[in-house]
């Protein structure tokens, strides 16, 4: 990924040193390569507050320093730091720092006396890994308001779904890919739930329950995940009266095809139709 010159001479950069020599011979290299928002202080107090506010991009953070030393500053920029990423350089001449300055969260360093060339380039590095942070963040949270969008959109499209089959059904159902009901209505589990639910008579002879060839043939395509249309079966209570169901179902699989469960509708046909009674009729 590449960046415009002025997304990197732009960027703001804090240097944060009890000498004010260093402080100045850092400012002229920088202002001399072209950076326009650099900054300055020797309260190492204020640092933390000064990057809260600011949000810099870069911080050159001395490490020797009287008092308040550079370790202890870096842990008050990453108790106040609003992420994660501490765009800190350190400035040392002592090599045996290096290990503990990046425990603490740095990321480059600057070894003292400084070099101007090794200064620029350190900078200009560490300034592009900076810029690189932030553009991914940035998409990264794109990509999550995207996802929660689509996922609105989806749960919306759903409960649409549902409130249509609804109104165009009498009953809904769902199963998951183990077969047990996650949504249930109407006579569903009767059909679906292995029960004849036969009606014995004080003999203890049936006199009634579902057409028992129409209920096995309906178990038998959800059981093998097949999708059947206007499928009619009926049955009779114990005092002679019928029902008469139309059902429809579909097996449901994710986007990788993999099977995740059968759905359906149901609606219970009118048996003072004409249509209805000639056809109970001859099934008498």
């Amino acid at each position: 990924m590449t960046f415009n010159p002025s997304d990197l001479l732009g960027a703001k950069i804090l240097i944060v040193d009890d000498q004010k020599a260093n402080v100045h011979l850092l400012e002229q290299y920088l202002l001399e390569a072209g950076y326009v928002n650099v900054s300055s202080t020797t309260k190492l107090n204020e640092v933390a507050r000064l990057h809260l506010e600011n949000d810099y991009d870069l911080i050159l953070l001395d490490l020797q320093m009287p008092d308040v030393d550079g370790f202890q500053v870096m842990e008050a920029l990453r108790a106040s730091a609003n992420e994660s990423y501490l765009p800190a350089n350190v400035l040392t001449a002592q090599p045996h720092h290096k290990v503990r300055a990046l425990q603490c969260g740095a990321k480059e360093f600057i070894s003292k006396p400084f070099d101007q060339i090794e200064v620029r380039t350190r900078i200009h590095n560490m300034l592009e890994l900076r810029l690189l942070y932030q553009k991914l963040k940035i998409h990264n949270e794109f990509l999550e308001r995207t996802v929660q969008e689509r996922t609105a959109e989806l749960r919306a499209s759903e409960e649409r779904y549902r409130a249509l089959t609804e109104l165009a059904c009498d009953w809904y159902w769902e199963q998951d890919e183990n077969g047990s009901f996650t949504m249930a209505d109407g006579p569903v589990l009767e059909m679906l739930g292995g029960a004849a639910n036969d009606v014995a008579d004080e003999h203890g002879e049936a006199t009634g329950g579902w057409d028992e060839i129409a209920l096995v043939a309906l178990q038998s395509m959800v059981a093998a995940r097949q999708p059947f249309l206007d499928f009619v079966l009926g049955r009779v209570h114990s005092d002679g009266s019928r029902q008469r169901y139309r059902v429809s179902g579909q097996p449901m699989f994710n986007c990788s095809c993999g099977y995740i469960g059968f759905r359906g509708v149901g609606v219970e046909l009118d048996t003072a139709h004409p249509d209805v009674m000639a056809e109970i009729a001859q099934e008498s």
